[in-house]
């Protein structure tokens, strides 16, 4: 259980509106405070402590949430503000298969949760470790429908469409909204470095990159990012750029140690000057991590 002095869970989560018709519920980023455990979690180490963010699109009556938050106590702050919308319609999209996106499905559980098959698949695979971690998800509520490829929805007046996107996770959904070129980007962009959950399969997250920059994007809202950019409409196309250049650096320290032994700074230097990151000193030990495993020193844990 939460040890006492901590924020109760989803007490410090605020709505922010980045875009008509967008609600983005985010916790997190708060000097000093954790949510769950002063000891290692990966509700605080993996989401609260980074910043974490999800989304819903609204149109009329019809809602469709992207990911469920880190916990139920959050996931039931969506659904009441979503209910206080007038909302009475609601789908929801899963992002990718890990913890910080998935540990409110129970509380739609009477809703359609949609996933790409191979989110489901993860889900089956480690749900008995996710149902008794720490902090647990029990019961870990899964997909009711799966996709593949590609998927097109309507919410309401708004067209939205699924696209699978094999980057950081190999499971990967994100949401387009082609009228707008907006684009709710999952963990698949992160600001201000992607967090290295697949390290055996970096080259593979950068082409698919490379295939993301040519998509028809204007603005991106990710699920881990700054709070005040988030607020404002989210990040440009170039976010995408910035997180291609840091993969291929992630490639390229394993012939340069150099590189690899260089602080986060100066690898993402440039990208802040130009506004397409922004600095938050804790990812220095993401980066860390994100080093270690591409060269094979450390275990990871997703």
């Amino acid at each position: 259980m939460p040890e006492p002095g901590f924020p109760a869970l989803g007490s410090t989560l605020r709505v922010l509106r980045p875009a008509p018709g967008i609600l983005a519920f985010y916790d997190g980023r708060i000097e000093g405070a954790r949510a769950w455990s002063a000891g290692p979690n990966w509700l605080d180490d993996g989401a609260y402590v980074l910043g974490v963010c999800t989304y819903a699109v609204v149109s009329g009556t019809d809602a469709l949430v992207y990911d469920t938050h880190i916990s139920p106590a959050h996931a039931r702050i969506v659904r009441k503000t979503l209910d206080q919308q007038g909302v009475t319609g609601i789908r929801v999209v899963l992002s990718h298969w890990h913890r910080d996106h998935v540990a409110g499905n129970e509380v739609f559980a009477d809703c359609e949760i949609i996933a790409h098959a191979l989110t489901l698949k993860a889900l089956r695979d480690n749900r008995e470790t996710m149902e008794a971690g720490d902090p647990p998800i029990r019961p870990l509520v899964m997909p009711t429908a799966t996709y593949e490829g590609s998927m097109r929805l309507k919410v309401g007046e708004v067209e939205v469409e699924l696209r699978h996107a094999d980057i950081h996770s190999h499971d990967g959904t994100i949401l387009l909204l082609p009228e707008t070129g907006l684009m709710l980007a999952g963990d698949t962009l992160e600001d201000p470095i992607t967090y290295v959950a697949e390290p055996h399969r970096l080259e593979i997250h950068l082409d698919s990159l490379r295939r993301m920059a040519e998509w028809p994007v204007e603005r991106i809202l990710p699920d881990h990012g700054d709070p005040q950019g988030i607020a404002a409409g989210g990040y440009g196309p170039g976010f995408i750029d910035a997180t291609g250049r840091y993969v291929a650096k992630l490639l390229n320290c394993r012939d340069d140690p150099a590189l690899a032994a260089a602080p986060l700074r100066d690898w993402i230097a440039e990208d802040v000057a130009a506004g397409s990151v922004n600095w938050f000193p804790p990812y220095e030990e993401v980066h860390r991590r994100n080093v270690e495993n591409v060269l094979g020193r450390s275990r990871q844990s997703e």
